[in-house]
């Protein structure tokens, strides 16, 4: 998957693009989990993901935060991580301009950022967010949730508490037309160690039900 770099708030960020040979292909982008923790890009759960789409013919970015591998500048606590990822998602759509879909997905903190982004840019019409820190930050901005999506989390996270996410989901299923599809993988940690395969089947699954009617 090729390098790029484009411009973000406060610099240049660091990338990796796949551009899809399917006419009028989707698009989807991908958050990674917190810089200040070793989250980057290459984080396996966010390479798992992107791999998934990719196989499904979309145009796929995944890219590193300011501050994180060669993107320039500071860790902003949030809003910062906000700004590039609507960078990103500018970059994706200045060069698939004619564009069938947009999804995002994010892992933990990446989770949080990609909710708020949705908020903001009405575009978005899928989602998935694996283990969300719905424990450490506030998810209340999700009313009403602009897309349906799904969630997913181990019932071993040892980060984010299962309790916390269980509620976030609920209140997320009470909206009306709002469909999210909320799975728990037995066994796994935050980092889904030892459990890569269970969620990359589960995502499979659901994307499967997502897309191929649309596809049909």
């Amino acid at each position: 998957m090729p390098e790029v770099i484009f411009n973000g708030p406060e610099g240049r960020l660091e990338g990796r693009y796949h551009h899809s040979k399917r006419a009028h292909a989707p698009i989807a982008l991908f958050l990674h989990p917190h810089p200040q923790h070793g989250g980057t890009m290459n984080n396996k759960v966010i390479y798992t993901l992107c791999q998934n789409f990719v196989n499904r013919k979309f145009s796929t970015l995944r890219f590193n935060f300011r501050g994180v591998g060669h993107s320039q500048g500071r860790f902003d606590s949030g809003p910062g991580e906000l700004g590039d990822a609507a960078s990103a998602l500018d970059w994706m759509q200045a060069r698939n301009p004619t564009t069938s879909g947009c999804w995002i997905a994010g892992f933990s903190f990446g989770a949080w950022v990609a909710m708020q982004l949705m908020m903001r840019r009405p575009e978005i019409n899928g989602f998935i967010a694996v283990a969300p820190p719905a424990s450490q930050h506030d998810f209340s901005f999700l009313a009403p949730c602009p897309a349906s999506g799904m969630i997913i989390h181990g019932d071993k996270d040892e980060v984010v508490p299962q309790a916390s996410v269980d509620k976030l989901a609920q209140k997320l299923q009470n909206q009306k037309n709002i469909k999210i599809d909320y799975r728990t993988i037995s066994g796994a940690d935050h980092f889904f160690q030892n459990h890569m395969k269970k969620l990359d089947d589960n995502v499979t699954d659901y994307l499967d039900g997502m897309l191929a009617p649309k596809a049909a």
